[in-house]
């Protein structure tokens, strides 16, 4: 973060931590999904309509916005795994499709523009999230911690069994 700028690093890490994921389940169990950006947005408007409309701190819109994905990959999930092969495959794909049109015209999302100037608030009350290094550090950290739970069911005995 010193010799590049800051919020370009913070979308590599966002990203590479998506891209992990769907290795998780492509690499590892050879389930094909095209639900993971439905996963992904959602979780980003939970968490940007919660801070922002509804005031949470930074951790409890994270909690939301990972809460609001869950229940979006139970949906979704409960839908797809009846089917097997492509047909799971087209059915995430059409779904998350519907997702995208549904948060394209919801009001709340404000169409192609997005949720705009979300507060980024004091992490934990004291560490100021509107200073960029500090950010970075945070979705550093947010990073490390997922690629630590990633790693940690690759090697786990649920990892085998999934592989």
């Amino acid at each position: 973060p010193f010799y590049f700028y800051p919020i370009f690093l913070m979308k590599v890490l966002c990203f590479a931590l998506f891209a992990c994921a769907f290795n998780l389940l492509l690499g590892y169990t050879g389930i094909l999904s095209f639900g993971h950006a439905a996963f992904f947005g959602g979780a980003a408007y939970f968490t940007a309509h919660a801070v922002k409309e509804w005031g949470l701190s930074p951790e409890l819109g994270i909690l939301v916005g990972v809460a609001g994905a869950a229940f979006l990959g139970l949906i979704i999930g409960f839908l797809a795994i009846r089917r097997q092969g492509i047909y799971s495959t087209m059915i995430t794909l059409a779904l998350s499709q519907m997702f995208f049109f549904f948060c394209l015209q919801a009001s709340f999302t404000h169409g192609e523009d997005g949720i705009q100037n979300i507060p980024r608030g004091h992490l934990f009350g004291l560490i100021d999230l509107e200073e960029p290094l500090y950010m970075y550090f945070f979705v550093l950290s947010v990073f490390l911690a997922g690629m630590l739970l990633i790693w940690r069911v690759i090697h786990s005995p649920y990892g085998m069994i999934l592989r």
